[in-house]
């Protein structure tokens, strides 16, 4: 579905612009006079945009119903209206009327004039799912399961599960709060005229955790047919803007290209880190001279707070912050949001991450950049590399002062929300580019600017655990909650029988931590272990290093 922004704002843009060039006298199309009035019409159009923005009005899993955006609107188009008369009485040129007041009012009223109906046109078109694809989602596995709960979470997909199937006539046992359940068992591949007749996908999407029992011939057919075939992991990638890191094979991280990154790249981001950090240390310097007097009216002691933390290849740098928490005399693995150890001046500090500041000095020595996965300590460096598939591979690259991570997810709470923030974690180091860096700048912003939208304290129920005490409890209560009853899934009644498989036969579940990743590689441990070994171990991965950043 197109993008709203697109929308809204080309469609101002290219409204002002006509208005401008063509009334109420037509203006000479000479270079002069069409920058001028090019630049009339750019700049209601990006302070508009840079409101709606930061409204979250463009983000449609935040805006989902009419009402939201109308409770949205109101703030946005006085930001809006901050914005242009700010602009107007700066810069006279840019008006369009004598008066930098009419000039915003006359915007603002193009702006509600525009936008409404064209939302109100996009919330009708979600509503009844005109341009949705139909979507078949092959298997009834854990990542089936994530792919629908995908598809359900976010309204405005273009995507309508029209049935599940399990590839075979064999009856499958699920759950019976699974989400498989809430739609049709359609026809198995094997079957696919019939498949076709009674689903008509324009979209087949393979959730298989063992390319061995792929349907091969039955999915090449579908691509002859023009519909489009996608792998569950990709397709669930898309969707989420993270890798399901308990089902991400082992060869898939190690051996792939993905993640290697050219030093050109690198070099250019490196570059970039330290022209911005030195910039913001000349810009923040009186602010963090407000915020360190601060700290010390408050509850005196220590300005700063120095870490240990594990840096690029495994390396140790001391992380200074702002101090944020009474002194303990022991450590806590997670802090949460309401955590009690918080100072007043701490809270204000962690909500708009001005905590962070000082590592702007660590970016100027080298030990991180502006944008990656955040370090971690190195006290907790044992627990989160047996719990969480794939931790090392963070090192790879510097740690960042921000990251996709953190403006996705937030702070961790927890071992839970530590894997969550892997997978976002993952998918940065597979897609790291420019433009990538570039948008997670920008929401930066934005949570500086509005706070952390993901500091509810509904979000942080594992608070002030102990390192020691974290994965045993967390193991404990997933031991003693009882087990959802299983639900037969009976076969179709048109469904042939003598293609059955084997009694007893079953397709594959995920079943724990990387359990169905890890099948698809012969002795994979062994692999995730090396892995593991090569970016833990600082000298191993000194001498590994053009493995992972050849071009």
């Amino acid at each position: 579905m197109l993008n709203p922004a697109i929308l809204e704002v080309g469609s101002l843009f290219v409204i002002v612009c006509s208005a401008l060039l063509f009334w109420p006298n037509p203006v000479p199309f000479d270079a002069e006079h069409a920058i001028h009035r090019l630049i009339q019409a750019m700049l209601p159009a990006a302070c508009c945009a840079v409101s709606y923005y930061y409204n979250d009005l463009y983000d449609l899993r935040v805006v989902r119903s009419w009402g939201e955006y109308c409770r949205r609107l109101l703030r946005a188009v006085g930001i809006a209206c901050m914005l242009l008369v700010t602009f107007y009485t700066l810069v006279p040129e840019t008006r369009h009327a004598g008066d930098p007041l009419v000039s915003t009012v006359g915007i603002l009223l193009l702006l509600v004039g525009v936008s409404v109906p064209l939302r109100l046109a996009l919330y009708a078109v979600i509503e009844k799912r005109v341009t949705a694809q139909r979507v078949v989602i092959v298997g009834t596995n854990p990542l089936a399961k994530k792919i629908i709960e995908a598809i359900e979470s976010e309204r405005h997909f273009r995507y309508h599960i029209a049935g599940v199937t399990d590839g075979d006539s064999t009856p499958v046992e699920v759950s019976a709060d699974e989400p498989v359940l809430r739609y049709p068992f359609v026809t198995p591949l094997s079957q696919l005229a019939r498949l076709i007749e009674e689903t008509r996908p324009d979209r087949i999407i393979v959730a298989r955790t063992k390319d061995a029992e792929l349907p091969v011939p039955e999915l090449l057919e579908l691509r002859g047919r023009r519909i489009v075939v996608e792998d569950g992991l990709e397709a669930y990638e898309r969707m989420t803007g993270k890798l399901p890191i308990d089902f991400v094979a082992a060869s898939s991280i190690i051996f792939s290209t993905d993640f290697r990154k050219s030093t050109l790249r690198l070099a250019f981001t490196r570059v970039l880190s330290m022209t911005i950090s030195a910039l913001g240390l000349m810009l923040t310097l009186p602010v963090c001279a407000l915020i360190a007097l601060a700290i010390k009216l408050d509850t005196g002691g220590a300005v700063l707070f120095v870490q240990k933390r594990i840096g690029l290849y495994g390396r140790q740098f001391r992380l200074f912050k702002f101090r944020s928490m009474h002194p303990v005399t022991a450590g806590s693995a997670w802090t949460g949001s309401d955590d009690s150890r918080i100072t007043r001046v701490g809270h204000w500090l962690r909500k708009y991450r001005l905590d962070e500041l000082p590592q702007l000095w660590n970016i100027l020595k080298g030990d991180m950049n502006l944008i990656g996965p955040r370090p971690y300590p190195v006290d907790n460096r044992q627990v989160l590399i047996e719990n969480i598939p794939y931790y090392p591979i963070r090192s790879m690259i510097r740690p960042g002062l921000t990251g996709w991570a953190q403006v996705r997810n937030g702070y961790a709470g927890g071992l839970e929300e530590e894997r969550e923030k892997m997978c976002y974690d993952l998918y940065y180091l597979k897609h790291l580019s420019p433009w990538l860096d570039f948008r997670i700048l920008v929401d930066t912003v934005k949570i500086v600017l509005l706070g952390d939208p993901h500091r509810e304290p509904a979000r942080r129920a594992a608070q002030h655990r102990d390192v020691a005490e974290a994965p045993s409890k967390g193991a404990a209560e997933r031991a003693a909650a009882p087990a959802p009853a299983p639900v037969a899934r009976p076969a179709v009644a048109h469904r042939p029988q003598d293609g059955d498989r084997a009694e007893g036969s079953r397709l594959p579940l995920g079943n724990g931590m990387g359990a169905a990743a890890l099948q698809t590689v012969e002795d994979s441990e062994s692999l995730l272990g090396a892995a593991n070994r090569c970016f833990v171990d600082p000298e191993i991965a000194i001498e590994s290093r053009r493995l992972f950043h050849r071009n």
